[in-house]
């Protein structure tokens, strides 16, 4: 895929300094003469597979419904008011990963995934609001978008989806094919499909505190080194045998206070949380491996590329390939930063690898984490 403007007239730098996290942006054209990647077919047969997370959302007689799937069967395509979502369409379609890489003006740690909502006419998901920022892609059809900045996010109690209670747009536009619309998180927004539509999402991750921190309390406990044994060789008699002795409490906070991290393991850990592959993200490995020796010459011939499923990202010496990490030297690292930054990897780069790089990326080929040309 060619690379796209996206953003209009303005630049990644100026669109991150004025809109990002701060206010929409409605982008007439973004992609001109832009079409659907994947027919409806192909999306339905997504959504039929246990490993992919789909959607149907449906409104009949003012009463929502939301069955998760896989979705075995869906509603006649001429029935109005159905909506089917699938996520993470990009690890499944290699155009939908191009079109999702068009969005690295924004960090691979903070890019999520490509989700495509296929709705009949009429349909919608009501309002609401993310708690991430979003680009909304018109594929097909039209698409009406009612959005508003009320601080007033209460959801209506007893429904199946996150939907507000008191939405007061205060714009409204309606998309063609091309046009793109960029929200803020927790921004409301409703989106009406008018005749058979299709629009493609571009979330990005946004995880919570509480999230990285109980993560974070995990890895930790692989590394936490406090030996010895409580001891009491100075006890005395207590008056309350159910009360926690003073002495106790105190000898427990002394030894807890020398639990310590530093910069370098919030690195590790990000590293590996960050590039951890979803729960429902599997790899192939490779049926019938070559060599060494001639994986070593088609690469160098035809060069390398990560596969769509592959997170990999990088901070200072540490390299983060699907959860796991490593630290590299000056030389190394210069060749898989380049891996991670472009996602693929020049034949001729090879020569600068040392062998301990060159096996890493022969096992990486042998788990089908990255692929030949």
């Amino acid at each position: 895929m060619k690379k796209l403007q996206l953003l209009g007239d303005i630049t990644p730098a100026q669109f991150l300094r004025d809109y990002w996290h701060k206010k929409p942006l409605l982008i007439r054209g973004a992609i001109p003469g832009f079409k659907p990647l994947l027919a409806f077919e192909k999306l339905a047969e997504l959504a039929r597979l246990n490993h992919v997370e789909s959607r149907l959302v449906t409104q009949r007689d003012g009463q929502w419904n939301m069955d998760h799937g896989p979705l075995t069967e869906l509603p006649p395509r001429t029935e109005p008011n159905w909506t089917m979502l699938v996520q993470g369409v990009n690890l499944h379609d290699e155009r939908a990963d191009a079109l999702l890489r068009e969005f690295r003006f924004v960090p691979d740690a903070r890019l999520d995934d490509l989700m495509v909502s296929f709705a009949t006419d009429g349909a919608g998901v009501g309002p609401h609001y993310d708690s991430y920022d979003v680009f909304l892609l018109q594929a097909h059809g039209k698409r009406r978008w009612k959005i508003g900045s009320q601080q007033d996010l209460t959801l209506v109690d007893g429904l199946p989806l996150k939907i507000l209670a008191n939405f007061e747009p205060e714009e409204e536009f309606v998309l063609e094919p091309g046009d793109m619309l960029y929200l803020p998180p927790h921004y409301a927004h409703d989106g009406i499909a008018e005749g058979e539509c299709m629009t493609y999402s571009i979330g990005f991750r946004s995880p919570s505190f509480q999230e990285l921190g109980e993560s974070f309390l995990q890895f930790m406990a692989d590394s936490i080194d406090l030996p010895g044994r409580y001891a009491d060789p100075e006890l005395t008699l207590s008056k309350n045998p159910a009360e926690i002795p003073k002495d106790m409490l105190s000898t427990v906070i002394e030894e807890l206070n020398k639990v310590r991290w530093d910069e370098e393991d919030v690195t590790v850990f990000l590293g590996e949380h960050l590039s951890e592959p979803k729960h429902n993200v599997f790899f192939t490995p490779v049926e019938n491996p070559l060599t060494m020796g001639r994986f070593m010459e088609k690469a160098a011939r035809k060069g390398l590329k990560l596969s769509s499923k592959t997170l990999m990202l990088y901070r200072g010496k540490h390299v983060f390939i699907n959860g796991e990490s490593f630290a590299v030297g000056r030389a190394d690292k210069a060749v898989l930063d380049v891996l991670a930054n472009e996602r693929r990897l020049d034949g001729a780069l090879l020569d600068k690898a040392t062998d301990d790089v060159l096996e890493a990326l022969f096992t990486w080929y042998q788990d089908g984490w990255l692929e030949l040309g």
